[in-house]
């Protein structure tokens, strides 16, 4: 990597060409990314993304004045002082919030480097131009939030925001309920059946954690395999699957850590006690997130619950 200091007036310009380049690119793959859920926010970027246009064909007019028709492939990653970023971008389905912080992100970086390259540069029409694109940089903000004024409005605002929650159910509440359903309530039945049976609290711990992981693994692949996502619009299986598979793991590991007590009834009075709770919590989640009432839901969860766990304890002390 090139110390940017060490860079040539040719160099520097070559490498805002490609700066403007790439993020002209970056901000055309925010607004296909976008444009199925957030039609507004994608309409923005995509006039960011013209703007990074015009600012690179003033850069490589000027380039070709000073020095020829030859651009030498000058990026980012191989000059020191950028900050590497995570390709946002390519990433589906993408998140709202993420897209704009990142895109105020690089107009922030972008506005530094053409001050500091105005710095070091001895062309007047050179640091005339980089002076200028600074400024611009600079007013990318207000640019958004002009064009969020004028495309975003209360309507479409209201409507990407209902479209992100919906996205945010499907994506994650939906399966990690799921899972926190399928891990509080399938184990307690091996669990407290392997209690009643042998009244040895390791050996039920070791029942319980066996339940949790495998209940966990089959219910992150089946999660994962259910769907791809490109029509439900449940976005990455990968995503879907480890949720609800850890979720399932963390609901029967919550009811199965008591067991780590050595004395039986105290440990089975704790787990116990540990159950009401979880399904206290998943009741909680399906009221909140779901807009089931609160009494049906833990009514549903509730009798499930203690269905599940008598049958646990009938099995085991038989």
């Amino acid at each position: 990597m090139r110390r940017f200091s060490d860079l040539t007036e040719q160099q520097i310009l070559a490498l805002a060409i490609s700066n403007e380049e790439e993020d002209s690119r970056i901000y055309r793959g925010f607004a296909e990314g976008l444009r199925a859920q957030f039609p507004a926010s994608a309409k923005i970027f995509d006039e960011m993304a013209d703007e990074e246009v015009s600012h690179r064909t003033a850069l490589f007019d000027l380039y070709r004045q000073k020095f020829g028709d030859y651009l030498p492939l000058i990026r980012r990653q191989d000059v020191k002082g950028f900050v590497a970023a995570k390709p946002l971008w390519l990433m589906q389905p993408l998140n709202l919030d993420e897209v704009r912080k990142y895109a105020a992100n690089m107009e922030y970086e972008a506005a530094r480097f053409y001050r500091k390259a105005s710095e070091t540069s001895r062309d007047a029409s050179i640091r005339e131009l980089l002076i200028r694109l600074a400024d611009a940089e600079d007013q990318h903000e207000d640019v958004a939030e002009r064009l969020g004024r004028e495309i975003l409005t209360p309507g479409a605002r209201a409507k990407e925001d209902e479209t992100a929650r919906r996205m945010f159910l499907l994506q994650y509440v939906q399966p990690g309920l799921a899972g926190l359903m399928d891990g509080s309530v399938s184990t307690l039945a091996p669990l407290f059946a392997a209690a009643f049976a042998t009244h040895n609290t390791w050996e039920t711990f070791l029942v319980g954690m066996a339940a949790s992981v495998g209940a966990g693994i089959s219910m992150g692949f089946a999660e994962a395999l259910s769907d791809d996502g490109s029509l439900t619009g449940r976005g990455t299986p990968w995503i879907r699957g480890t949720v609800c598979g850890l979720m399932t793991t963390l609901g029967g590991i919550g009811h199965t850590l008591p067991f780590l007590i050595p004395h039986f009834m105290v440990a089975t009075a704790v787990a116990i006690a540990v159950v009401i709770v979880e399904l206290a919590v998943i009741s909680y989640i399906r009221y909140r997130y779901m807009d089931t009432p609160f009494l049906q839901a833990a009514f549903q969860v509730v009798v499930g619950g203690v269905l599940v766990f008598a049958a646990g304890i009938f099995i085991g002390s038989a």
